[in-house]
């Protein structure tokens, strides 16, 4: 069996007050229909049919890296019209999901659970809600689906019905062929109500098979920014449920913001106003102090975080201890036991084990060896104007405070770099190598005085 996704992506989210599509607003980093798309990846969909209309190539631009199908609904005639225009690309044999551009947060294990209860043709996600205002109610018969109504259409007996359609379906592509294009608008809203292929199928003798997510929040769209903001609370709760469950301890899990995915080993301890983006991962025993910010970065066993650090793609080994306020940029690789102390910053460096920059410096395009101690205020001069040149440092130096390492420049192992020295040239192992002015006094020098 080969299974398939349409996803409804054509609105323009009027109530989003935005130049962008709705389903390019985005949630906890991402935009929402890029959620629906790697749900999909994750269940492994055969072809996905993306429905645009709105910001059509705003929407193609920001999927550009995404194998889909890009189908255009040039009128916004309804759901059952939306679906209609993905035919051309959908096979007769196999089934498909049609999810939605605006409804991010279904998961994984309940789109499988929807496509395994697909045995006779339908399958549907629905839920008992306590206010169900607004929202198509399914009608039952002996306990079996015979249709949905929407609100606009229900009579007050239906409206008083608590099970509600998400719209969220499972559906043999042979009925989608058969039924989409018998679908008439004579309804309330004038519109092709995909809702009607219950009907339709129904009258058919197809039995429909429903289902229920584990999370009320799976089936929630979004229409305006109240709701995107609520959905966000929701989606944080979640993932930090799921990581206390796994033994994480947060300070106040009410301020911690995860736009991707977390890793943790045992013992992690995570304070406020934290946020973790793309992927990271955090070994046992990590603690990650107060208003730091992780992308996409790797951090080794006991290593502690201080507060207001900004890590950006670095790899950083065990019982290292960065910050506070310290700055490590792409491709920091830092080994086990390292210093990175109180407003440093880091790019494109290599740092050994049990190395020190305590504070005050920057170190970039560099390769910096074991047990290495760099003062106050040093800076590896990696930029000429044009072109990037690499600082390298042995086992074992000292660079002294105030220093200034011009690349291309090697320091040898072992060696010393005088204080406020601007090194040039290559410095010899086991050396003092000095770089200043002749310091003098100036006899009979007075001060200058304002000019009345």
């Amino acid at each position: 069996m080969t299974l398939h996704t349409i996803i409804l992506a054509a609105g323009k989210g009027t109530r989003m007050k935005s130049t962008r599509p709705k389903v390019l607003q985005t949630l906890a980093g991402k935009p929402l229909v890029r959620h629906v798309l790697d749900t999909c990846a994750a269940i492994g969909a055969d072809s996905t049919v993306l429905i645009y209309g709105f910001g059509g190539q705003m929407v193609k631009q920001a999927l550009a890296g995404y194998d889909i199908i890009f189908a255009e609904q040039t009128e916004q005639l309804g759901t059952g019209d939306a679906v209609k225009v993905a035919l051309p690309h959908l096979p007769t044999t196999g089934k498909s999901l049609i999810l939605y551009g605006d409804v991010p947060l279904t998961t994984e294990n309940t789109l499988k659970q929807l496509v395994a209860a697909n045995t006779a043709g339908i399958s549907m996600l629905t839920l008992e809600v306590d206010n169900p205002f607004g929202l198509g109610r399914i009608i039952r018969k002996n306990e079996q689906v015979i249709a949905i109504v929407e609100q606009k259409d229900a009579t007050d007996a239906q409206k008083a019905i608590k099970e509600i359609n998400s719209g969220i379906y499972c559906v043999d592509n042979a009925l989608l062929h058969k039924y989409l294009p018998c679908l008439t608008n004579d309804n309330a809203q004038g519109e092709y109500y995909l809702t009607d292929i219950v009907k339709l199928a129904v009258a058919d003798g197809v039995e429909i098979a429903t289902i229920s997510p584990e999370f009320d929040f799976e089936i929630e769209g979004v229409n305006d920014r109240i709701q995107l903001a609520n959905l966000e609370r929701h989606y944080q709760a979640h993932q930090i449920r799921t990581l206390q469950h796994a033994g994480v301890q947060f300070a106040d899990p009410d301020r911690v913001d995860i736009r991707g995915r977390l890793h943790c080993g045992q013992d992690v301890f995570i304070d406020i106003n934290t946020i973790f983006i793309g992927e990271v991962s955090l070994g046992d025993g990590v603690q990650i102090d107060a208003g730091t910010i992780i992308t996409d970065s790797t951090i080794g066993n006991a290593t502690h975080i201080k507060p207001y650090c900004v890590i950006d793609g670095s790899n950083i080994g065990s019982d290292a201890s960065i910050g506070p306020f310290a700055h490590l940029r792409p491709q920091t690789l830092l080994a086990d036991n390292v210093k990175i102390g109180n407003f440093v910053e880091t790019k494109k460096t290599t740092l050994g084990q049990g190395s020190k920059i305590n504070h005050l410096s920057y170190a970039g395009d560099s390769e910096i060896g074991r047990e290495v101690n760099i003062g106050a205020g040093v800076i590896t001069c990696n930029y000429d104007g044009v072109n990037k040149s690499r600082t390298v440092i042995g086992d074992g130096a000292f660079v002294g405070s105030n220093s200034s390492l011009v690349a291309p420049v090697n320091i040898g192992n072992n060696a010393t770099i005088g204080a406020g020295s601007v090194i040039t040239k290559n410095a010899a192992d086991d050396k003092l190598t000095l770089a200043r002015s002749q310091q003098v006094t100036i006899d009979n020098w007075r001060r200058p005085t304002k000019k009345t």
